[in-house]
């Protein structure tokens, strides 16, 4: 929104600096951490007011919950990481069918995310929304999403192809639509899942958010600079530079919200940001052309989806065998296997961010080897 005003530089002409995406990026993260720190403390007050909390059940926790003293902590902290990225990408991002859609899927999936979170906390629910509602408003908002995309002149084709890493030339020129749809949906709910799974420990989930958003903050602004895109050989996609803004809000918000949500956490992200942030970065990844490379910035993530596929898989196919299941690892998602091996809780996230940092550089060295 603001960025129009550079159309006004004729009667001001310092304004000719909102033209600059940079500027705007680092004016949209300044902004969403502002934000965020300022409703912070009231947000976390009314949480605690109202008994949003975290509850656990002994069951399925152990001795992990009683140990690290997570219970009634207030949840639904996504909604802070919500309004400083949604306020800040409004206010500092140029609009365009790009922008406009990345919101939409992350407005759409916050509002799945709260309802999880809300039938979780408020009616005891603990499966939360339904698996069958949960992927039908995923599917709707996945297809509405596309549907706007293939729309529009500016990203009919565009969203079609396909590129994947360390190649000069798209490997699908024009993906089905079918295709394409499928492959959106499986990284939207695929991630979502994911960063869902890695909200387990205090900071871990946002730490390594805040790592990929800064990643492909990168590679939008490169991916919609048309000398940067011919130099390192990767798709140009105009307009996609103002993604570099959101990514930015992101950024903001993520240490704003860190701020709480360090050890000791005073809030908690639960699925109202883990759903809609996966998301948010899925169809980013997709816009910018760089869908497979999120596989390795978000290696964390992948990870720990990972350890649970695989722990789940081991015990069913040795029950089968032997009649008795047993675990691959002490405990899934993998963060908790390393706290069973007696790593304390700081350790453990410090570590997984060291991780996040290695493979976001893996990540960012694709855009250079082709």
């Amino acid at each position: 929104m603001l960025s129009l005003l550079s159309n006004y530089d004729a009667f001001y002409g310092p304004l000719r600096v909102l033209r600059y995406i940079t500027l705007r990026t680092l004016c949209a993260a300044g902004t969403a951490a502002l934000i965020g720190f300022i409703i912070g403390p009231w947000l976390i007050s009314q949480l605690r007011r109202l008994k949003f909390g975290q509850h656990y059940d002994d069951d399925r926790t152990g001795d992990l919950a009683s140990r690290f003293d997570k219970k009634n902590t207030p949840t639904m902290g996504g909604l802070l990481i919500f309004a400083s990225v949604f306020v800040s990408s409004v206010l500092w991002a140029a609009p365009n069918v790009w922008v406009v859609v990345c919101l939409f899927v992350y407005a759409g999936l916050t509002a799945v995310g709260f309802r999880d979170d809300y039938l979780k906390v408020v009616h005891k629910n603990r499966d939360g929304i339904s698996s069958g509602a949960k992927i039908f408003w995923q599917s709707v908002i996945t297809l509405v999403a596309l549907a706007a995309l293939l729309m529009n002149p500016a990203s009919s084709e565009k969203i079609r192809e396909l590129w994947v890493p360390f190649v000069k030339h798209p490997l699908i020129l024009s993906m089905p639509i079918g295709v394409l749809a499928v492959f959106v949906y499986l990284w939207i709910v695929g991630f979502s899942n994911a960063i869902n799974l890695t909200d387990g420990l205090d900071g871990l989930a946002i730490g390594c958010t805040i790592t990929v958003a800064l990643t492909y903050g990168i590679m939008a602004y490169a991916a919609g600079n048309a000398k940067i895109a011919d130099y390192l050989l990767i798709s140009f996609v105009p307009g996609t530079g103002e993604l570099a803004v959101v990514c930015g809000s992101l950024v903001g918000a993520g240490i704003a919200f860190l701020w709480y949500n360090s050890h000791p956490a005073e809030l908690f992200m639960g699925d109202t940001g883990s759903l809609a942030l996966g998301g948010l970065l899925g169809i980013i990844a997709f816009m910018v052309q760089q869908p497979l490379t999120l596989i390795i910035v978000g290696g964390v993530f992948v990870w720990e989806a990972a350890s649970v596929i695989i722990q789940v898989g081991y015990f069913k196919a040795t029950r089968r065998s032997t009649g008795q299941g047993k675990r691959f690892f002490l405990m899934a998602p993998i963060h908790h296997h390393f706290q069973k091996r007696g790593w304390p809780e700081t350790k453990v996230v410090l570590r997984f961010w060291v991780l996040s940092l290695i493979f976001a550089l893996a990540g960012l060295g694709t855009l250079k080897i082709r």
